[in-house]
């Protein structure tokens, strides 16, 4: 991605996003809404490989199988960013964090200059240099 600043979501907040779920707060979706018209929102590829799993084991549906749900959101313009050695290291030398890789991999990710939308708290607890905002705002 470079230095192209992304607003990133979590994984639960893409799964929002695309649902209408209510959970996701007016002030983070028209925060989204306006990243969105310029090319701005991103979501970390571990969060594709959490929604498989997640779909697997039945814990959410989808009208689709996820390969095809995710080409449509990449697209619609959603900027995939690769977990590459940097962001693994990165997710590992996290001090403080909670143990869910998958997490650790998208905070990893966002401390590359973008800007986290969850409503993990932990992840909005994290005393981390860490830009983000809270998905249910």
């Amino acid at each position: 991605m470079g230095s192209r600043t992304l607003m990133l979501l979590d994984t639960h907040v893409l799964l929002w996003l695309r649902g209408g779920d209510e959970r996701l707060g007016q002030t983070a979706r028209r925060e989204i809404d306006r990243a969105w018209r310029s090319s701005g929102v991103g979501v970390s590829s571990i969060s594709f490989w959490e929604i498989a799993l997640l779909q697997t084991r039945g814990r959410i549906r989808l009208t689709e199988r996820v390969g095809p749900w995710r080409r449509e959101r990449l697209e619609q313009g959603m900027a995939e960013i690769p977990v590459d050695g940097e962001i693994g290291i990165r997710a590992v030398d996290l001090a403080d964090f909670h143990a869910d890789p998958a997490d650790r991999l998208i905070v990893a990710t966002a401390l590359d200059g973008h800007r986290l939308v969850t409503a993990d708290q932990r992840m909005l607890d994290w005393p981390g240099r860490l830009d983000r905002i809270a998905a249910t705002r």
